[in-house]
């Protein structure tokens, strides 16, 4: 059988699948029940291994709620597209309050509002995180299934690598296709000959495993691209099983409180066709909703501080001052260079990353620059430097920050609008770190092995002081990698405990970025996988499935 048949083949299939999918998630709609053995809020990168892993069992009933729309679509699709959903109905589009250390401007707080969350609309960077950041959970935690030597069993097992083969540390078979970006843009081997010149930074033939146990590195970016097509973590895991009966997906389904029998949870409110369901759940309630919208669902339905409830008469259900606390966010500033011959972006127009150490004394890599094959850069800085069409750019993003900022409510209904203090850049040694990270793209961005793509360096030119620290508060924008809010630990500011369960409350449980003690050093799409998963074992073992 030749190629072109058997992608005709596998076009039919795909084909008559999604009409079973269509067919089956209207039945399931039209009967939707009062009661489900799960309800998991959020379709994202946790919330979506979740409901597949709960619904391998045919005997358990799932319902996933997301609040956004479908998927398919070419903005998520198409890798290259990506920047074009930031402005979009699949952007929840978050504003943080007006900042001193932003120069007085409010910075945009991108989350995805659609099927797969932050996995259909992000950049498609598949990192794992530091071996220091997972032992550090586990630390926290007080149990060792979060160590980097538990974790990494789990990447082996969901990841189908498609790279140098590394049986130590890469699996195969998974439902996580990753590789290495495919014929990049020649800018980014460049850059890694760049880096590697300029600044000794070691290249590796890929930014996990080993390089995740050093002080950092270079790679060309391991993507979740296929066939010039976005790989979700929807798309990976739930999708798969939308033809089954016992797994029901709510599109455009926004949750608004967890219902209580005392301190039990037994289901949730969510707003569907325009009015208030009450579904109930026999087993447990799983928050997926991401760093934002699950501290406030948390607040909402009275888990929280105390005299925050009060000040809104939310009657309280319990006091956990740490819910909406702890925020954090990898922020990144601009160098944006303009090309002496324009060349296309190609996957998903960013192929390459580096991560190393503002400072040797460091145990963890706290730097991290992904290139741009487009010039990207806030508002005002594009402005400023009257930034060209045509060029390309490293970001260079604080990735350990000691910055710490908070959500808090505005007022007791659900669609009252939040206030989030992210406090971006307020640790003095964030900004030292980000004056590192700036010099050192510089140093790389202008050396030797780039200068054939270079006509000229746009932003930010040799500034010093004071200037360039009010460069970065103008230029800074973020990773979008928003976490922490409902941290997981045993201090009295923490949320959930190391099975994921919320403090004081049963049949409840947190399981995406929010419950991390301190952001991961890299992107945060891999990590909730993880979080997914193990909130899937612990479900399972709990009721015995």
């Amino acid at each position: 059988m030749n190629t072109e048949t058997t992608t005709r083949l596998q076009r039919r299939d795909d084909t008559e699948f999604a009409e079973r999918v269509r067919l089956n998630q209207s039945k399931l709609r039209a009967a939707l029940k009062d009661d489900y053995d799960f309800i998991i809020c959020g379709s994202g990168s946790s919330g979506s291994v979740l409901a597949r892993r709960l619904a391998e069992n045919p005997d358990v009933q799932v319902l996933l709620l997301e609040a956004g729309g479908s998927d398919d679509v070419p903005e998520v699709r198409d890798p290259i597209r990506w920047p074009a959903n930031y402005a979009s109905e699949r952007n929840w589009s978050f504003l943080g309050q007006p900042s001193p250390h932003l120069n007085g401007r409010r910075m945009p707080l991108a989350m995805g509002k659609v099927l797969g969350g932050g996995s259909s609309v992000n950049a498609m960077a598949w990192a794992w995180g530091h071996k220091n950041d997972w032992d550090y959970f586990a630390s926290e935690a007080g149990n060792d299934a979060w160590n980097y030597q538990s974790v990494l069993k789990i990447f082996r097992r969901v990841e189908d690598w498609h790279g140098e083969a590394d049986a130590d540390y890469r699996g195969s078979g998974g439902p996580v296709f990753v590789q290495l970006a495919p014929d990049p843009n020649p800018i980014a081997p460049a850059l890694l000959h760049a880096a590697a010149c300029a600044a000794g930074i070691p290249t590796f033939s890929g930014h996990n495993g080993r390089m995740m146990e050093t002080e950092g590195g270079a790679s060309l970016l391991e993507m979740r691209v296929r066939d010039r097509q976005r790989l979700s973590i929807f798309r990976s895991y739930t999708y798969p099983y939308l033809d089954r009966p016992n797994l029901t997906v709510l599109t455009h389904a926004l949750v608004t409180k967890v219902i209580f029998e005392e301190k039990r949870a037994v289901g949730v409110e969510v707003v569907y066709e325009d009015r208030v369901h009450r579904i109930g759940a026999g087993n447990e309630v799983v928050l997926c909703l991401g760093a934002i919208h699950t501290p406030k669902v948390l607040m909402q339905s009275g888990i929280g501080d105390e005299a925050e409830l009060r000040r809104w008469a939310i009657p309280v259900v319990e006091h956990l001052p740490g819910v909406g606390q702890n925020f954090q966010d990898h922020v990144m500033a601009s160098c944006i260079w303009e090309y002496k011959q324009p060349l296309a972006p190609r996957n998903n127009a960013g192929e390459c990353t580096y991560f190393w150490k503002s400072d040797a004394a460091l145990d963890t890599p706290d730097l991290q620059t992904c290139q741009a094959e487009v010039p990207i850069c806030s508002a005002e800085s594009a402005a400023r430097f009257n930034a060209p069409a045509a060029g390309w750019t490293l970001l260079p993003g604080v990735i350990q920050p000691k910055s710490r900022g908070r959500i808090r409510l505005t007022g007791p209904n659900p669609l009252d609008p939040l206030l989030i203090e992210d406090n971006l850049l307020s640790d003095p040694d964030d900004m030292k770190a980000a004056v590192t990270a700036v010099g050192l793209c510089r140093e790389i961005g202008n050396s030797a092995p780039l200068r054939p793509y270079t006509k000229r360096e746009v932003m930010p030119g040799n500034l010093k002081g004071v200037d360039l620290e009010n460069f970065i508060r103008e230029a800074a924008t973020t990773y979008s990698h928003e976490t922490c809010t409902a941290k997981m630990g045993r201090d009295s500011m923490s949320v959930v405990d190391g099975n994921l369960k919320v403090y004081g409350i049963e049949r409840l449980r947190i399981a995406d970025g929010s419950i991390m003690p301190r952001v991961v050093a890299g992107n945060t799409m891999a990590p909730c996988v993880i979080i997914g998963e193990r909130a899937a074992e612990m479900l399972k073992a709990e009721h015995q499935l």
